[in-house]
Protein backbone atom coordinates (compact mmCIF):
# COMPACT_ATOMS: atom_id res chain seq x y z
CA UNK A 1 0.00 0.00 0.00
CA UNK A 2 1.41 3.37 -1.03
CA UNK A 3 1.61 6.00 1.70
CA UNK A 4 0.85 9.68 1.21
CA UNK A 5 1.59 12.52 3.63
CA UNK A 6 -0.76 15.52 3.50
CA UNK A 7 0.39 18.95 4.68
CA UNK A 8 -2.63 21.24 4.62
CA UNK A 9 -3.58 23.77 7.31
CA UNK A 10 -7.27 24.00 6.37
CA UNK A 11 -8.75 21.17 8.39
CA UNK A 12 -11.76 20.61 6.14
CA UNK A 13 -9.56 20.43 3.04
CA UNK A 14 -7.15 18.05 4.79
CA UNK A 15 -10.05 15.84 5.83
CA UNK A 16 -11.45 15.86 2.29
CA UNK A 17 -8.08 14.93 0.80
CA UNK A 18 -7.54 12.19 3.37
CA UNK A 19 -10.96 10.64 2.74
CA UNK A 20 -10.55 10.82 -1.03
CA UNK A 21 -7.13 9.17 -0.99
CA UNK A 22 -8.07 6.48 1.52
CA UNK A 23 -11.00 5.46 -0.70
CA UNK A 24 -8.44 4.91 -3.46
CA UNK A 25 -6.46 2.55 -1.23
CA UNK A 26 -3.70 4.87 -0.05
CA UNK A 27 -2.36 4.97 3.50
CA UNK A 28 -2.73 8.65 4.46
CA UNK A 29 -0.87 10.63 7.15
CA UNK A 30 -2.20 14.14 7.79
CA UNK A 31 0.46 16.34 9.36
CA UNK A 32 -1.14 19.01 11.52
CA UNK A 33 1.90 20.07 13.55
CA UNK A 34 3.50 22.71 11.32
CA UNK A 35 6.50 23.43 13.54
CA UNK A 36 8.58 20.50 12.23
CA UNK A 37 7.02 19.50 8.92
CA UNK A 38 10.28 18.64 7.17
CA UNK A 39 11.52 16.49 10.04
CA UNK A 40 8.16 14.68 10.27
CA UNK A 41 8.02 13.96 6.54
CA UNK A 42 11.60 12.67 6.45
CA UNK A 43 10.83 10.42 9.41
CA UNK A 44 7.63 9.09 7.83
CA UNK A 45 9.28 8.66 4.41
CA UNK A 46 5.95 8.53 2.52
CA UNK A 47 5.76 7.48 -1.11
CA UNK A 48 4.41 10.94 -1.94
CA UNK A 49 3.83 14.32 -0.26
CA UNK A 50 0.80 16.54 -0.95
CA UNK A 51 1.91 20.01 0.07
CA UNK A 52 0.11 23.33 0.45
CA UNK A 53 2.09 26.58 0.02
CA UNK A 54 0.39 28.94 2.47
CA UNK A 55 1.20 27.42 5.84
CA UNK A 56 1.77 28.80 9.33
CA UNK A 57 5.49 29.11 9.98
CA UNK A 58 7.59 27.91 7.06
CA UNK A 59 6.08 28.28 3.61
CA UNK A 60 5.46 25.27 1.41
CA UNK A 61 8.22 26.56 -0.87
CA UNK A 62 10.80 26.29 1.92
CA UNK A 63 9.53 22.87 2.98
CA UNK A 64 9.70 21.65 -0.62
CA UNK A 65 13.30 22.84 -0.90
CA UNK A 66 14.29 21.13 2.36
CA UNK A 67 12.57 17.85 1.43
CA UNK A 68 14.14 17.74 -2.02
CA UNK A 69 17.60 18.58 -0.64
CA UNK A 70 17.49 15.56 1.66
CA UNK A 71 15.36 12.97 -0.10
CA UNK A 72 13.81 11.82 -3.36
CA UNK A 73 10.25 11.89 -1.97
CA UNK A 74 7.95 13.12 -4.77
CA UNK A 75 6.09 16.34 -4.01
CA UNK A 76 2.72 17.41 -5.44
CA UNK A 77 1.88 21.02 -4.60
CA UNK A 78 -1.85 21.71 -4.09
CA UNK A 79 -2.53 25.40 -3.50
CA UNK A 80 -4.96 28.26 -4.07
CA UNK A 81 -2.09 30.32 -5.49
CA UNK A 82 -2.65 30.19 -9.23
CA UNK A 83 -0.01 32.60 -10.52
CA UNK A 84 2.51 31.30 -13.07
CA UNK A 85 5.54 32.57 -11.06
CA UNK A 86 4.38 30.49 -8.08
CA UNK A 87 4.12 27.37 -10.24
CA UNK A 88 7.51 27.94 -11.85
CA UNK A 89 9.12 28.57 -8.47
CA UNK A 90 7.68 25.35 -7.04
CA UNK A 91 8.90 23.36 -10.04
CA UNK A 92 12.36 24.94 -9.80
CA UNK A 93 12.53 23.81 -6.17
CA UNK A 94 11.86 20.23 -7.23
CA UNK A 95 8.07 19.86 -7.01
CA UNK A 96 6.85 17.13 -9.36
CA UNK A 97 3.36 18.54 -9.97
CA UNK A 98 1.50 21.79 -9.27
CA UNK A 99 -2.29 21.83 -8.86
CA UNK A 100 -4.46 24.81 -8.03
CA UNK A 101 -7.61 24.86 -5.90
CA UNK A 102 -10.38 24.27 -6.53
CA UNK A 103 -9.41 21.05 -8.28
CA UNK A 104 -11.35 18.18 -9.79
CA UNK A 105 -11.06 14.98 -7.79
CA UNK A 106 -10.29 12.96 -10.92
CA UNK A 107 -7.47 15.30 -11.93
CA UNK A 108 -5.78 15.21 -8.54
CA UNK A 109 -6.00 11.42 -8.30
CA UNK A 110 -4.64 11.07 -11.84
CA UNK A 111 -1.67 13.35 -11.07
CA UNK A 112 -0.91 11.46 -7.85
CA UNK A 113 -1.04 8.09 -9.63
CA UNK A 114 1.13 9.40 -12.46
CA UNK A 115 3.83 10.74 -10.13
CA UNK A 116 3.87 7.49 -8.14
CA UNK A 117 4.34 5.52 -11.39
CA UNK A 118 7.26 7.73 -12.37
CA UNK A 119 8.95 6.97 -9.07
CA UNK A 120 8.48 3.19 -9.24
CA UNK A 121 11.84 1.51 -8.86
CA UNK A 122 13.49 4.63 -7.43
CA UNK A 123 13.20 3.70 -3.76
CA UNK A 124 16.97 3.17 -3.65
CA UNK A 125 17.66 6.55 -5.20
CA UNK A 126 18.98 9.42 -3.12
CA UNK A 127 18.51 12.74 -4.88
CA UNK A 128 21.00 15.61 -4.75
CA UNK A 129 21.24 18.91 -6.65
CA UNK A 130 21.33 17.76 -10.26
CA UNK A 131 22.31 14.15 -9.58
CA UNK A 132 21.12 10.83 -8.16
CA UNK A 133 22.88 8.17 -6.12
CA UNK A 134 21.67 4.57 -6.23
CA UNK A 135 22.14 3.38 -2.66
CA UNK A 136 21.95 -0.24 -3.75
CA UNK A 137 24.86 -0.18 -6.20
CA UNK A 138 26.43 3.22 -5.41
CA UNK A 139 26.02 4.27 -9.02
CA UNK A 140 26.14 8.04 -9.47
CA UNK A 141 23.90 9.49 -12.20
CA UNK A 142 24.67 13.00 -13.43
CA UNK A 143 24.04 14.88 -16.67
CA UNK A 144 23.04 11.80 -18.65
CA UNK A 145 26.03 9.71 -17.59
CA UNK A 146 26.68 7.25 -14.77
CA UNK A 147 29.70 6.35 -12.65
CA UNK A 148 29.97 3.29 -10.42
CA UNK A 149 31.62 4.40 -7.17
CA UNK A 150 33.73 2.06 -5.05
CA UNK A 151 31.66 0.92 -2.07
CA UNK A 152 33.48 3.01 0.54
CA UNK A 153 33.25 6.18 -1.54
CA UNK A 154 29.57 5.52 -2.19
CA UNK A 155 28.88 5.15 1.53
CA UNK A 156 30.69 8.41 2.27
CA UNK A 157 28.70 10.27 -0.39
CA UNK A 158 25.47 8.76 0.91
CA UNK A 159 26.26 9.94 4.44
CA UNK A 160 27.03 13.46 3.21
CA UNK A 161 23.90 13.62 1.01
CA UNK A 162 21.68 12.56 3.90
CA UNK A 163 22.79 15.70 5.76
CA UNK A 164 23.23 17.96 2.73
CA UNK A 165 24.73 21.29 3.78
CA UNK A 166 25.31 20.17 7.36
CA UNK A 167 28.51 18.89 8.94
CA UNK A 168 28.75 15.10 9.20
CA UNK A 169 31.20 14.07 11.90
CA UNK A 170 34.14 11.81 11.18
CA UNK A 171 32.65 9.31 13.63
CA UNK A 172 29.36 9.21 11.71
CA UNK A 173 31.16 8.70 8.40
CA UNK A 174 33.25 5.90 9.86
CA UNK A 175 30.10 4.24 11.22
CA UNK A 176 28.58 4.43 7.73
CA UNK A 177 31.67 3.03 5.98
CA UNK A 178 33.16 0.53 8.43
CA UNK A 179 30.33 -0.02 10.90
CA UNK A 180 32.29 1.40 13.82
CA UNK A 181 33.91 4.63 14.97
CA UNK A 182 35.83 3.07 17.85
CA UNK A 183 39.13 2.97 15.97
CA UNK A 184 39.14 5.73 13.36
CA UNK A 185 41.79 5.17 10.71
CA UNK A 186 42.39 8.80 9.68
CA UNK A 187 44.57 7.77 6.76
CA UNK A 188 41.97 5.39 5.30
CA UNK A 189 39.26 8.05 5.67
CA UNK A 190 41.42 10.72 4.04
CA UNK A 191 42.34 8.42 1.13
CA UNK A 192 38.70 7.61 0.40
CA UNK A 193 37.63 11.26 0.71
CA UNK A 194 40.43 12.42 -1.60
CA UNK A 195 39.45 9.88 -4.25
CA UNK A 196 35.78 10.79 -3.95
CA UNK A 197 36.58 14.50 -4.31
CA UNK A 198 38.59 13.80 -7.47
CA UNK A 199 35.70 11.77 -8.91
CA UNK A 200 33.19 14.56 -8.20
CA UNK A 201 35.55 17.21 -9.59
CA UNK A 202 35.79 15.30 -12.89
CA UNK A 203 32.00 15.32 -13.29
CA UNK A 204 29.61 18.23 -14.00
CA UNK A 205 28.59 18.27 -10.35
CA UNK A 206 27.01 21.22 -8.57
CA UNK A 207 28.43 20.22 -5.18
CA UNK A 208 31.79 19.87 -3.48
CA UNK A 209 33.06 18.39 -0.24
CA UNK A 210 34.24 20.90 2.35
CA UNK A 211 35.87 20.13 5.68
CA UNK A 212 35.18 21.48 9.14
CA UNK A 213 38.57 21.26 10.86
CA UNK A 214 38.57 18.71 13.65
CA UNK A 215 34.87 17.93 13.26
CA UNK A 216 33.95 16.41 9.92
CA UNK A 217 32.80 17.15 6.38
CA UNK A 218 29.82 18.52 4.49
CA UNK A 219 28.46 18.65 0.96
CA UNK A 220 28.02 22.21 -0.34
CA UNK A 221 27.08 23.91 -3.63
CA UNK A 222 30.17 24.01 -5.84
CA UNK A 223 30.03 27.79 -6.18
CA UNK A 224 30.42 28.28 -2.44
CA UNK A 225 33.42 30.15 -1.16
CA UNK A 226 34.04 27.60 1.58
CA UNK A 227 37.16 25.54 0.91
CA UNK A 228 38.92 22.78 2.79
CA UNK A 229 41.59 24.16 5.13
CA UNK A 230 45.14 23.66 3.98
CA UNK A 231 46.39 20.19 4.83
CA UNK A 232 42.90 18.66 4.92
CA UNK A 233 40.73 17.16 2.21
Amino acid sequence: MKSIAVVEDEKMVAKELSSMLEKEGYDVHCIDDFSEVTETVLELRPDLLLLDINLPGKSGFQICREIKNKSSIPVVVVTSRDQLPDELHALELGADEFLTKPYRKERLLARVANVLRRYEGRSNMLEGPGFLLDRGTYTLYVDGSSVLLPKNQGKILEALMTELGNVVTKETICEAVWGTSEFIDENALQVNLTRLKKTLAALPMKVQIASERGVGYKLLPSDTSEKAPEGEV
